[in-house]
């Protein structure tokens, strides 16, 4: 089973499309990327929250996301949402999975479910 990573504002309709994604396939791990607090929406599942600092450099955040995620992921890809954050979270994120050699799936809530872009 493939891993998910998802980035997580605090954009309303964009966070429901990422709950719905969780729970939409089947997991091994999920990581949301966030600045936030998260609320009781992501509670009860397989859900591991990383808080980042947003006020750090790009480069200090890409290594705080690769060290919180280093060691977490037992396979040689993960599937990708960004539907949610900003473009700096974004950028930190995908460049954290790439320096822990991972291979990238995106990964959208679609009309037919969530599938592979």
């Amino acid at each position: 089973m493939t891993s998910l990573v998802a980035c997580l504002g605090d954009e309303k309709g964009t966070v429901l499309h990422v709950a719905k994604i969780i729970e939409g396939k089947e997991w091994d791990k999920v990581f949301l990327i966030t600045d936030k607090k998260v609320k009781d929406l992501f509670d009860n599942k397989n859900v591991k929250i990383i808080l980042i600092n947003p006020n750090k450099f790009l480069s200090e955040l890409v290594e705080e996301i690769k060290s919180k995620l280093d060691g977490q992921i037992n396979d040689t890809e993960v599937a990708l949402n960004m539907i949610s954050g900003d473009g700096k979270q974004h950028m930190a994120v995908l460049c954290a999975l790439l320096k822990l050699g991972l291979g990238i799936r995106m990964v959208a809530l679609t009309k037919q479910g969530v599938k592979e872009i």
